[in-house]
């Protein structure tokens, strides 16, 4: 399908891929057919892409999820939905996560460059990523109480992961909006950059991504994204397991 009709389009420029949801006339509100082209997305990688930019067109990266849509009686509505046996509603759900999930492959880094609102579905997109590179402007809310619901699209362990449980309970529970200086102040922002600045901050990020080998950021990436669930011991273990790999892939004798 084209991005008019899903609303979000994939560009591939040797290693950086880069998706750009683009409904801008409505802030890029969210809807099922666009998490599943998203999630499509991760098949149609080219192989020798390396770094994935997410970014929304005009004034705010996503107002989150499409109300219009979502309030309807169609494909992806709360009604329809709620209609569902219990086990296949969750099963929907599982394949709208996919369209999140899969920007945590261990092959890439994902970096999100966020300007103006990234709202519930927008700030789980957002969390999706690996990095995130925010305007001053941006503002952030994990909105999905205001509507009775609970985030479901990935976005609650990475926050927990990032803020700690108590704050995440905190910025989940009420739905506030938070600034860019408090998102960066708590550790959502890998960077606050003012917004004439974001495509640059953006392409120098990304080069700085590249320039390493990408085997071995491949290795870091591992390392880092599992150090929280491994004990000390553990994650020297597989400290010396990865830095083993990268002797012999150096010296020629890797697999």
């Amino acid at each position: 399908m084209t991005a008019e009709a899903t609303g979000v389009r994939l560009e591939c420029d040797g290693p950086i891929a880069t998706v750009t949801l683009c409904r801008p006339d409505v802030l890029n509100a969210q809807t099922p057919a666009m998490w599943r082209a998203m999630s499509d997305f991760s098949r149609d990688l080219p192989g020798d892409v390396r770094v994935v930019v997410v970014r929304g067109e005009g004034r705010a990266f996503s107002a989150g999820l499409d109300l219009s849509v979502a309030g309807a009686t169609g494909p992806g509505s709360f009604a329809e939905l709620s209609a569902l046996p219990e086990q296949e509603c969750a099963d929907r759900i599982a394949e709208f996560q996919a369209g999140f999930t899969w920007l945590h492959r261990p092959d890439l880094i994902s970096v999100a460059a966020v300007q103006g609102h990234a709202i519930g579905a927008g700030f789980q997109l957002a969390l999706a990523c690996d990095l995130r590179v925010l305007t001053e402007d941006a503002k952030l809310s994990m909105a999905e109480v205001t509507l009775g619901l609970v985030p479901d699209l990935a976005g609650t362990k990475r926050l927990v992961e990032l803020v700690g449980y108590s704050r995440a309970l905190e910025i989940c529970a009420t739905g506030r909006r938070m600034d860019a200086a408090e998102a960066d102040r708590i550790g959502l922002a890998t960077l606050v950059v003012p917004t004439a600045e974001l495509d640059g901050a953006v392409r120098d990020l990304t080069a700085g991504l590249l320039a390493g080998n990408r085997d071995a950021v491949v290795e870091i990436k591992a390392l880092l994204a599992g150090a929280a669930g491994r004990s000390h011991a553990d994650q020297q273990r597989v400290e010396r397991e990865a830095q083993t790999r990268r002797l012999r892939d150096l010296a020629g004798r890797g697999e």
